[in-house]
């Protein structure tokens, strides 16, 4: 008798936590989420085309971001080149979607392609270059493949500052507006609930579903065999291969997809900009994308999401608001400029994670629900 009861005891138990617990903490983030989603789908309305540009920056940010969180956080495999297969999607999806001359022309080359194909085609084209690289990356590890990925970007440079036939040389080359089901995502105005849409109100929604693609893709791949293959090969190499973790394979797996991530970055950066410049995908950009990592959470999808957001808005708020800010000017006008003001800044951010942060913005969220959450309603 006594048994039945300490057996109905703890089947109520149960019963009471999976209904008092994990249920309401469930519903409470689709709740949130649901919500998020509404006001992220409501902001071409209300927004001007300047936040609209921002959101669209760190949308592309922050799926490039999610790239080398697999790499560098999930893997332990430290990239320097990131900013080499952005530009690969870039220059990719400008060849590919552009109605240029030939290469013995004036105007870039061109083929012409759909641009949804020519997008499509372009991740795939940054994902063969990662995989031409991959041979290395399965081989190397820490600073040494750190030092192998910065060639990278010299080589990336020259042949952007080069190939003027291709990429249009300093000046860049512009990109051909996305066009989707006979629908071109351009500056043509379209009225919709006596809104006018251009093309960043119109990329809005590509870009949003591009990153929820993105990120649940990463979170299937975290969270599943895949994930634990990649966090046991950054904890312990030599250990995960007794294990039976084909170490080489993973590692070189992990790379190429995350220069397919790069790659998506790339196409949608070309799209917001509308030109493609070789400047932009320097050295500079590749550190921003490991700050955004670091300072964000590495491992999590939801840190590199968080880490892009700061970081990529950053310079931009302190461009907007420059005049009403101390010690901080207009461009070209001498003093700390906005964009040297915000490397400071998250140059600082990401001494002060490390330092007294280990697990990036998201860990306070984590710390202070461990905290003040029962254990047993805890997710």
């Amino acid at each position: 008798m006594s048994d039945t009861r300490s057996a109905v005891r703890r089947t109520g138990a149960a019963t009471a936590a999976r209904a008092g617990g994990r249920p309401r903490g469930a519903s409470v983030r689709t709740v949130s989420a649901a919500a998020a989603g509404l006001v992220l789908l409501a902001l071409p309305f209300y927004l001007d085309r300047f936040w609209l540009q921002a959101g669209l920056f760190a949308i592309a940010a922050a799926i490039g971001a999610i790239g080398l969180n697999l790499l560098t956080g999930a893997t332990g495999q430290l990239s320097m080149g990131h900013a080499f297969f952005l530009a690969v999607g870039a220059y990719g999806y400008c060849a590919l979607a552009g109605d240029g001359g030939t290469a013995g022309g004036h105007a870039p080359v061109g083929l012409g392609l759909p641009g949804w194909l020519a997008a499509v085609l372009a991740v795939v084209l940054a994902g063969a270059a990662g995989g031409l690289f991959s041979p290395i990356a399965g081989r190397l590890r820490g600073a040494y493949l750190g030092i192998a990925t910065l060639a990278l970007i010299f080589i990336g440079q020259h042949l952007l500052f080069n190939a003027t036939s291709l990429t249009g040389g300093f000046n860049g080359r512009a990109v051909e507006p996305l066009s989707l089901f006979g629908f071109t995502f351009d500056d043509a105005e379209t009225v919709i609930a006596s809104v006018p849409f251009h093309s960043a109100e119109k990329l809005w929604y590509v870009a949003l579903a591009a990153l929820l693609g993105g990120a649940l893709f990463a979170r299937g791949v975290l969270r599943g065999r895949p994930g634990r293959a990649m966090n046991a090969l950054r904890d312990h190499s030599i250990a995960a291969g007794v294990m039976g973790v084909a170490v080489a394979r993973y590692r070189a797996a992990v790379f190429v997809l995350s220069s397919m991530y790069a790659g998506l970055a790339g196409v949608l950066l070309a799209l917001v900009f509308q030109r493609a410049v070789p400047d932009y995908f320097g050295m500079v950009l590749s550190l921003e994308y490991l700050a955004m990592i670091v300072i964000g959470g590495l491992g999590t999808v939801r840190g590199a999401v968080v880490g892009a957001v700061f970081v990529s808005l950053l310079p931009q708020l302190l461009t907007r608001y420059s005049d009403a800010l101390p010690l901080v000017s207009a461009p070209g006008t001498g003093g700390v400029s906005p964009g040297e003001a915000s490397r400071y800044l998250y140059g600082a951010a990401v001494v002060a994670v490390v330092l007294f942060l280990p697990g990036g913005l998201t860990g306070i969220t984590r710390t202070v629900r461990n905290r003040t959450t029962p254990p047993k309603e805890r997710t």
